[in-house]
């Protein structure tokens, strides 16, 4: 049983320089939202950071909010939250799964993003999850998005280029030199 595990937990990391923080919510069970934002909203403030947040009405929708945000907003992290649980339909399955893979995607292309949307069987488990003094999932969240924060900013300061950089010569394919042919 997950409940009587212990985990490590890493220390949060510190910041010499202010970290601003989005957190997009589900509030599709408003008391679970709620207690999520609480955790996240604890665990930034104790990181020094500030937060924004913003509603979008399911988790399916989380994903593209973050990203809207990731391209056009200045934020350092996203924070994640919202509850699925199961149904009578496989709706469930597409909804965690789409989120998480969406989540996923943003964080592959360098949004520091933490995952909070829970994916429980029943209402007990998602209570128990988003506690900010039981499991505190939103708090966790929140971590996950300042520790990747941190390693953004750590290896930003690094001089190793990184991509494809052409050397030569660049011409394009198909092109001759000298003047066209008449």
């Amino acid at each position: 049983m997950a409940g009587t595990e212990t985990h490590y937990t890493l220390d949060l990391p510190k910041f010499d320089k202010a970290v601003k923080l989005l957190i997009v919510v589900a509030p599709y069970y408003k008391d679970i939202a709620d207690d999520l934002i609480a955790g996240a909203r604890a665990v930034a403030e104790k990181a020094g950071a500030s937060v924004d947040l913003v509603e979008v009405p399911g988790a399916l929708e989380v994903p593209s909010a973050i990203g809207m945000a990731y391209r056009m907003a200045d934020y350092d992290g996203f924070v994640a939250l919202g509850c699925v649980i199961r149904g009578e339909t496989t709706h469930y399955d597409t909804v965690c799964n789409d989120s998480s893979r969406g989540l996923t995607r943003l964080g592959l292309s360098g949004a520091c993003v933490g995952n909070g949307i829970l994916t429980v069987e029943n209402r007990e488990q998602a209570v128990v999850r988003a506690d900010p003094n039981g499991q505190d999932k939103g708090g966790g969240a929140a971590a996950a998005a300042l520790h990747l924060v941190a390693l953004t900013r750590k290896w930003a300061r690094q001089t190793k280029g990184m991509g494809f950089k052409p050397s030569g010569e660049f011409r394009i394919a198909g092109e001759t030199e000298g003047p066209a042919s008449a």
